[in-house]
């Protein structure tokens, strides 16, 4: 307890970390706000509906992203989800695309462009799901809940849905620049862990009020697993296998440099949670489209998919995973690129040959390595679902694994990687006893 209000004192001393804190609190205070400010036209009073609507299932995953705005029928109902299906859109054009390669080489002028890219994308998908979600609106809500009908009401909503996104976008970028931690990743993990407390209360309320007792003794076996639960995430977020590479002695001039030894730390989930969110984008795809559609057979088909206890929905997630982790490791971790560098740098593996043959060394490792992290990854993220089959109120088997939980837990190690690291830089212990906090990649962003 003694070292915690130190580091809390060690933090506050440091003017510029005490401003960026503050910033971020206060940036984060406005987007909670902004999840309670319902739709113009709309009366909160009668949002039951929606409300049990998104208590369960797909939809409720996509409401806990949005901090429960989307329950609400909030401004901020859409969240930060359409950007981050852009980055992904734009991310696979520039694998795909040799403008988009281009851009990428280009530097910080490139990366401009894709930004401004990324956002008129997301403009673009914001005109198709504004529109969606005011329709399943009307679906859950009776008449007497709009003060407004027609056309109009659909395209002022739409816009102030659409200009919600943006804003929220907009806080998470005066996050990145004046706060600490990436501001996407902490909206997402902010919406996230605002449901905490509610499911935690929900839990112990449904536990105590169990008939034939016991209730108590289930809850806090629950609460140990979740503890386990939380730790493999760490786990898996922190996982490395490293590769020794020896570096040759040369002279550069009088000086002598190599002859050492060092470590590529090779990640065991180097894809991180992106593999879960292009699983659960493509999951979202038929309940979107669900909107429009009038046919008993679509909306059959679409609940059997967004019941996330069933067993087609978890066996479509577990298989998307698995593909989409070996897919975003190979285009994120280069083998060839590395090797490349290690020759240039007169770097070697014990054993292997240089070029050629290191990086086929190196793409067998991680073709070894990401197999257990895929399936690890695959398991973590349908616990819920298992939770919910052992009578774990359905807020709080959210928390019990899926992208929920690899968010909350990346975000937070990442963010805490940057408090100690402004900690350290300033000569102050750091927040660990005994080593550094390692963030879940080697920046801040969690997606």
């Amino acid at each position: 307890m003694n070292r915690l209000i130190q580091t809390i004192r060690n933090i506050w001393h440091i003017e510029d970390l005490r401003s960026r804190i503050i910033a971020t609190l206060g940036f984060v205070m406005i987007y909670r706000f902004g999840s309670f400010v319902v739709l113009p036209g709309v009366d909160p009073a009668q949002l039951d509906a929606l409300k049990n609507q998104t208590a369960d299932g797909v939809l409720g995953l996509l409401d806990m992203f949005s901090g429960g705005a989307f329950s609400n029928a909030s401004v901020f109902a859409l969240g930060i989800m359409p950007y981050i299906s852009a980055s992904i859109v734009v991310q696979l054009l520039a694998i795909a695309v040799p403008a988009f390669q281009r851009m990428q080489r280009e530097g910080e002028s490139g990366r401009r462009k894709i930004n401004q890219i990324t956002r008129y994308l997301t403009l673009g998908i914001l005109l198709f799901q504004g529109p969606s979600y005011l329709v399943n609106l009307k679906a859950q809500l009776p008449e007497t809940a709009f003060a407004l009908q027609g056309i109009w009401f659909t395209i002022s909503s739409t816009i102030i849905l659409a200009s919600g996104t943006m804003f929220t976008m907009w806080l998470g970028e005066r996050i990145t620049d004046k706060g600490v931690g990436n501001g996407v990743s902490l909206i997402i993990m902010i919406g996230i862990i605002a449901r905490l407390p509610f499911a935690i209360v929900a839990e112990f309320g449904s536990r105590v009020n169990e008939t034939g007792g016991g209730g108590l003794v289930m809850l806090l076996i629950e609460l140990v697993v979740w503890v386990f639960v939380i730790s493999g995430a760490i786990l898996l977020v922190q996982g490395t296998r490293k590769i020794p590479v020896q570096y040759a002695k040369r002279m550069v001039g009088n000086k002598q440099y190599g002859g050492v030894r060092q470590y590529i730390p090779l990640k065991v989930n180097a894809a991180g949670v992106m593999p879960i969110i292009f699983a659960q984008a493509i999951m979202f795809i038929p309940i979107t489209l669900v909107g429009f559609a009038h046919s008993e057979s679509m909306n059959s088909f679409v609940q059997v998919f967004a019941d996330y206890t069933g067993f087609w929905h978890n066996f479509v997630v577990v298989i998307l995973i698995v593909a989409f982790t070996y897919f975003y490791t190979a285009i994120t971790v280069n083998p060839t690129q590395m090797a490349e560098d290690m020759k240039r740098n007169n770097g070697f593996i014990p054993g292997v040959k240089p070029g050629k043959k290191t990086s086929e060394y190196l793409d067998h490792i991680m073709s070894r390595i990401t197999l257990p992290g895929a399936i690890f990854l695959a398991m973590i993220a349908i616990l819920p679902a298992f939770a919910r089959m052992a009578n774990v109120n359905s807020h709080f088997a959210q928390f019990f694994g899926g992208t929920s939980l690899l968010i909350l837990v990346g975000v937070v190690l990442d963010t805490l990687q940057q408090i100690e690291s402004h900690l350290l830089m300033r000569h102050y212990d750091g927040l660990m006893k005994s080593g550094r906090i390692k963030g879940r990649t080697g920046n801040t962003s969690a997606y």
